[in-house]
C-alpha cells in the first residue's frame, strides 16, 4: 500500500514538473545594458525573443562598444532567465531540490 502511494506521488510530481517545464517558453524576462540602450527579452527556456538597440549607439566607428553592450545585455538576460526557470520549477516541486532539474 505504501509503495503505491509513493509511486502515485512520484507520478504526480513528474506531471507537475513536465507542466512547469512546458510553461517556461511563455514566461519572459527583460535585461538591458548601457542605461537601457540595448534591451533583450529572453524566455524562461533560455531562447532570445528580441533584441532592441537604440539608434544613438550604432556607430561604425565604435562597433566594439556596441558588441560589448549586446553581450552584457544577453548575458544578463540569460542569467535572469535561468533564475526565472529555477523559481518556476521550485514552485512545481513544492520547494524540493531535484538534482539535474535546472
Amino acid at each position: 500500500m505504501m509503495n503505491k502511494n509513493i509511486l502515485r506521488q512520484a507520478q504526480q510530481l513528474q506531471a507537475r514538473i513536465q507542466k512547469a517545464q512546458g510553461e517556461l517558453g511563455a514566461l519572459t524576462t527583460e535585461a538591458s545594458a548601457g542605461g537601457g540602450v540595448v534591451k533583450v527579452i529572453v524566455t524562461g527556456d533560455q531562447h532570445m525573443k528580441s533584441i532592441k538597440i537604440a539608434k544613438e549607439v550604432v556607430s561604425p566607428d565604435d562597433v566594439e562598444a556596441l558588441e560589448d553592450l549586446v553581450l552584457a545585455a544577453v548575458s544578463e538576460g540569460l542569467e535572469k532567465s535561468r533564475q526565472l526557470a529555477a523559481a518556476h520549477l521550485q514552485k512545481a516541486t513544492g520547494g524540493m531540490n531535484i538534482p539535474g532539474l535546472m
